[in-house]
């Protein structure tokens, strides 16, 4: 009885070390989980020159890293520099590009309705070139960014902002590719064989009333007749301003036919990540 206590003592033992052994093992075995930093988005107004014009504009990145990165540059709705640009310059931030809300306006001048608005954005459809080079002023500050690449350099617009994107990719400007969103698809400009080069995209609202099918057909013939390389989306039940949560407010207010349409901002701004690893990689 006795041997047979100390084999069953000693096979106690021994399974016990065995155990032991085998939770070291596998400890040793598994990765250190590393969570990545959170971004640090650094935010900077910055102020420019066109010609004689004063212009301010805003400016986001993630410092936490100090690789060379993307650039997008960002022109607003015609309300604007207001908070609505500057909040997408954030997100940017975030999916690591360095992105710049545009001044189109000059001071950082905002309009608090439409009929101001109009009178502020006019100018620029009637001279698209000086609505270039405003353009081109900012890409010229953000690729002064230490951070920059300046290699890959794009641009998005919304509404008068898409119109004035679209056109700078016409008009030749040196971007690897253009979003607008909802933007206006008459924007005075014939594309040129050989002059367009940045790939477009142009993101619109199905229920869009501003935007008719003629316009559309005449946009698409157009970018055929030179082989330039572009998407044109339509988003289901979307109307004009769809990527604006302010949108349906101001469409009451103001009474216009806008409103924000959350599903077709999330799908846009999904098929404009997709749109910019395909064209700044």
């Amino acid at each position: 009885m006795k041997t047979y206590v100390l084999l069953l003592a000693a096979a106690s033992f021994f399974a016990a070390c065995n155990n032991a052994d085998n939770s070291k093992k596998e400890g040793e075995g598994e990765a250190t989980k590393i969570t990545p930093a959170a971004p640090v988005i650094k935010e900077e107004s910055v102020v420019y020159t066109d010609g004689k014009d004063t212009l301010n504009g805003f400016i986001a990145y993630n410092e936490s890293t100090t690789t060379k990165r993307p650039a997008v540059l960002i022109v607003p709705e015609w309300w604007g520099l207001t908070e609505y640009p500057k909040m997408r310059a954030r997100e940017l931030a975030k999916l690591g590009y360095i992105a710049m809300a545009v001044d189109m306006y000059g001071k950082g001048k905002v309009a608090e309705d439409p009929k101001t608005a109009l009178e502020y954005a006019m100018p620029w459809y009637k001279d698209p070139k000086a609505a270039q080079r405003r353009i081109e002023a900012a890409a010229a500050v953000v690729k002064g960014n230490a951070v920059t690449d300046t290699a890959r350099l794009a641009a998005i617009g919304y509404c008068f902002g898409g119109s004035m994107v679209l056109n700078a990719a016409k008009l030749g400007s040196d971007f690897k590719g253009v979003m607008s969103f909802h933007g206006g698809l008459e924007g005075g400009v014939v594309p040129r064989k050989g002059l367009t080069k940045a790939k477009i995209f142009a993101a619109n609202g199905e229920a869009d009333t501003f935007v008719s099918a003629e316009q559309i057909a005449t946009f698409k013939k157009q970018l055929d007749s030179v082989g330039a390389a572009y998407t044109f989306k339509q988003y289901p039940g979307a109307l004009h301003a769809f990527t604006n949560p302010d949108a349906t407010e101001n469409g009451k207010k103001f009474n216009m036919p806008i409103a924000y349409n959350a599903a077709a901002d999330t799908a846009s701004w999904k098929d404009m990540q997709d749109f910019f690893k395909s064209v700044l990689k």
